[in-house]
């Protein structure tokens, strides 16, 4: 789900710009119909690289966090409402580069029991509940043509899920737990 513009960085480039940390939480659960889901956020519109993307709640390392895997939990707290004491981690995933903020993003799975009440925060405009069974489905697989400060009308990979275009690091992700989920 790499976008071919992400060939031109190799480790040895992505360290040479010296990225900033960040993580995000893959939050699995079960919905009211007891079926399996995980949530991705819509960030609210705003003057910035990731302006009303959709992505996993997450963010940028702080000094005080542990390990990135406590800042994939605080981040989903502050952003969404779930609290750390109530999600199992169950694995990290393979950091994922984000050349237009020079972010280096650490995903990790993560479950809880029931369906969670969100309490969001400024930074995301809306949650959204996706089934597992979509995500497995190939026909969410596509492709769009993107244009913004940073590319200029380029193909790139994209899962459609529940009406949105997931695309960029967040697709990648969600590529990487879509192999994990069949095996």
């Amino acid at each position: 789900m790499a976008p071919s513009l992400r060939l031109q960085y190799d480790i040895a480039k992505i360290a040479a710009n010296n990225p900033k940390k960040a993580a995000v939480l893959a939050l699995f659960y079960p919905n009211s119909s007891d079926e399996a889901v995980f949530v991705l956020t819509k960030r609210a519109s705003y003057k910035g690289t990731h302006s009303s993307q959709i992505s996993f709640p997450g963010g940028k390392f702080n000094e005080e966090d542990a390990s990135l895997e406590q800042t994939a939990l605080r981040e989903t707290f502050e952003e969404i409402g779930v609290s750390p004491n109530s999600v199992a981690v169950i694995r990290e995933l393979t950091p994922v580069y984000i050349p237009p903020s020079n972010f280096i993003a650490t995903p990790y799975i993560g479950y809880i029991g029931a369906t969670p009440s969100f309490l969001m925060n400024y930074e995301v405009a809306n949650t959204i509940e996706v089934l597992v069974a979509d995500l497995l489905n190939d026909t969410a697989l596509s492709a769009i043509n993107i244009k913004n400060p940073y590319m200029d009308k380029k193909d790139v990979p994209c899962f459609k899920l529940n009406g949105y275009v997931v695309w960029g690091a967040t697709a990648m992700m969600l590529s990487e737990i879509k192999e994990l989920l069949k095996l």
